[in-house]
């Protein structure tokens, strides 16, 4: 079976599984009184359930699943029936994370409680051997990747903003790290990157505007989890220059959201940890955009950077440095035309 019709077949199992399971997952979630009300920072002007993470969880694990059956099955790679350990710790990594973002889910974690949670997850992963490569950090390799590991998880789980927003967002990102993996012929990374994807996009028949499900801290923290562990398994193989910026520059909307945001909160002596409506869809609605136009532009914004990234390993380095000019100068502009780094007034963060 070709690496493409591999893929596709992931794609297709966890889009329909993760389509099956999410409107029970809702219905449980609204018995339960599980749900996100309105008020605060939140955009929507009712009650959503908020478990919708559970939903993507069973859509990934069982496009794992197919994989496993597959390989022993002879129809492709047995990349999961072997004894690998990166990827047996990256898989218990990622049920770690839910659980940690599940938990917040149902009841709350303090934010010291559930940093802790992500670096024991990450660390799993690091323990068993999964660690940024062909970059000379000594000692720092380690709690580096951690913090890569954490930040990606992170910087979704602060765009989650928006129907539809993180999880179009990481369809995104991880349709260029398959593309990049299938180049580099990574099958590992790509089975992640295809059975993340077909997740998202199933649970976007829900999620998106108007969303009847949100995926929560669950599904936030374990798709950034997911991209951040793909990268490092199969993105990071390339030339030592090229291997930390592109999968950065392919996650680029998240990350320039983080760094604006803890930048804002720093220049207003805010703990950074603090929430605030300075994020770009926030400043996206201010100006007047509907949700669905805002997470539309977001999403092109998006998929401009996710091309570009995965471009920056297929030209010469002088076209490089314009492909990364290019998008520098487009997220600038965006950054001055939202304001994305003016520092917070003192009666609530950017409002106007």
């Amino acid at each position: 079976m070709t690496d493409f019709l591999h893929y596709l077949v992931l794609v297709g199992v966890a889009l329909v599984a993760t389509l099956i399971a999410t409107p029970i997952v809702r219905d449980l979630s609204v018995r339960a009184s599980i749900v996100d009300r309105p008020g605060g920072r939140k955009v929507h002007l009712k009650a959503v359930p908020r478990l919708g993470g559970i939903g993507i969880f069973i859509g990934f694990a069982a496009a794992l699943a197919v994989q496993v059956a597959g390989g022993f099955a002879g129809w492709w790679p047995a990349v999961i029936s072997r004894l690998d350990l990166p990827l047996m710790g990256t898989l218990a990594g990622c049920v770690l994370i839910f659980t940690v973002g599940l938990i917040d889910d149902f009841k709350g974690l303090s934010p010291g409680m559930k940093f802790g949670g992500q670096l024991i997850a990450a660390a799993i992963p690091i323990a068993a051997g999964l660690h940024i490569q062909h970059v000379p950090l000594g000692l720092l390799t380690y709690p580096v990747t951690a913090l890569w590991i954490v930040g990606f998880a992170n910087v979704f789980n602060l765009i989650d903003g928006l129907d539809g927003l993180a999880a179009g967002v990481a369809a995104i990102a991880a349709a260029s790290f398959l593309l990049i993996a299938v180049d580099m012929n990574t099958i590992v990374a790509g089975v992640l990157a295809a059975s993340l994807i077909g997740a998202c996009v199933g649970f976007l028949r829900y999620n998106f505007n108007p969303a009847s499900i949100i995926m929560g801290d669950s599904g936030a923290l374990l798709i950034g989890f997911v991209l951040g562990c793909t990268s490092l398994l199969g993105v990071m193989k390339s030339a030592a220059a090229l291997t930390l910026v592109a999968p950065l520059i392919v996650i680029g909307v998240p990350v320039f959201d983080t760094g604006s945001a803890i930048i804002r909160r720093w220049r207003s002596g805010r703990p950074i940890h603090e929430a605030d409506n300075g994020h770009i869809h926030h400043r996206l609605l201010h100006l007047g955009f509907s949700q669905r136009q805002t997470v539309l532009t977001i999403y092109a914004w998006s998929a401009a950077l996710a091309i570009g990234g995965y471009l920056m390993g297929h030209v010469g380095i002088s076209v490089r440095v314009v492909i990364f000019l290019a998008l520098a100068g487009l997220s600038g502009v965006i950054a001055w035309r939202l304001r994305l780094f003016e520092k917070a007034r003192v009666h609530g963060d950017d409002e106007e």
